[in-house]
């Protein structure tokens, strides 16, 4: 799968996409992340991407010609959807990432200052989409968010296939909190772990853990 990332600050991406899952997905060529510096499409001679908002305001909004260069050039590339990131989008969740796992890839548009021009919204951008009810200086912590949630939902990225189906808020979990989890030592400080998942009785850790959901 692919994602292209459409931002002013494309270095932001480079630790977090090189390390752990993302990093050996992208090794095993099970996903494509490319960061774009819209900057670089900006036909302003100082590269400007922003100007003051007609009709007034506090901030900056960012001009539509930059990304209408970037996003046309990316869809070239990139069959996918083009996701606007913003608050007034609507929330990303579990359910949302699963949907967006069947997409051929995903362009994500990082927004910053006040927003991006609503012409590029009504014309190009296919879905808003939020990571919460709060206010970010941008839209490059959410790109990351839906990037590694609906990574680590593709076949072969995590080492178990299994792996997201045990998770907080899965469909094989009836989308509820995990079960608690235990590791060795077997007593710790004088805690212990609970017997039955020392047992090696399948049936029985199951139902333990059914029983633990909340």
């Amino acid at each position: 799968m692919r994602f292209d990332i459409l931002t002013i600050f494309p270095n932001i991406f480079d630790s977090y996409i090189s390390t752990s899952i993302l990093r050996r997905a992208q090794q095993k060529k099970l996903i494509k992340i490319v960061a774009h510096d819209i900057r670089k499409f900006s036909k302003d001679k100082h590269h400007k991407v922003d100007a003051l908002p007609f009709g007034g305001g506090a901030g900056m909004v960012m001009t539509p010609q930059p990304l209408y260069e970037a996003i046309k050039r990316v869809k070239r590339l990139n069959k996918g959807p083009v996701i606007y990131l913003t608050p007034r989008g609507k929330t990303f969740n579990q359910i949302k990432a699963e949907k967006l796992i069947k997409k051929k890839g995903l362009i994500l548009i990082c927004g910053h200052y006040e927003g991006i021009d609503q012409r590029i919204i009504d014309t190009l951008v296919d879905e808003e989409i939020s990571v919460g009810d709060y206010v970010l200086t941008g839209g490059e912590l959410p790109a990351l968010i839906i990037v590694d949630a609906v990574s680590r939902l593709l076949p072969n990225v995590l080492h178990s296939p299994d792996s997201h189906k045990e998770e907080s808020f899965s469909k094989a979990l009836d989308r509820k909190k995990e079960y608690p989890h235990y590791t060795r030592p077997a007593e710790f400080r004088g805690m212990k772990v609970p017997k039955v998942l020392m047992s090696g009785n399948h049936k029985e850790i199951d139902k333990w853990r059914k029983s633990k959901l909340s």
